[in-house]
């Protein structure tokens, strides 16, 4: 397997759909460098020579925001508007949907498949014995 900052890529692959597995890079970004790294794009990772590997790292590393900087980046972000106290940072802490999103329904997975329906109110009558 090919290690390219710090993820193995699959070999089996193509190369662009492998650059996918690097958290922060998708589709169009992959083409991107790619084209800057002047490789062909249904190349398999295998293929690859030493010397595109590197041109490859050097293109991600030098230009692109990967793996644990944009993690570390993405969370100080979260951070930052839990501390100001914005209307998103107290979303977050609540656990609810922060972009706009309805609540009334469809937000199960945000609070952990709570359901909470209610029956008629009327408990059933208690069998004879």
């Amino acid at each position: 397997m090919v290690r390219v900052v710090g993820v193995n890529i699959p070999d089996q692959k193509p190369i662009w759909i492998s650059l996918t597995y690097i958290y922060g890079i998708g589709k169009k970004t992959a083409l991107q460098i790619l084209r800057k790294a002047q490789i062909p794009f249904q190349k398999r990772a295998k293929d690859l020579t030493g010397e595109e590997i590197n041109k490859l790292k050097e293109i991600i590393e030098k230009e692109y925001k990967v793996e644990g900087d944009l993690r570390r980046e993405i969370i100080m972000n979260i951070k930052r508007l839990k501390d100001i106290g914005c209307w998103r940072g107290i979303r977050h802490i609540k656990g609810l949907p922060v972009r706009g999103q309805r609540t009334r329904t469809n937000t199960r997975t945000v609070r952990g498949n709570v359901r909470k329906t209610v029956g008629s109110g009327r408990k059933p009558p208690p069998q004879p014995k």
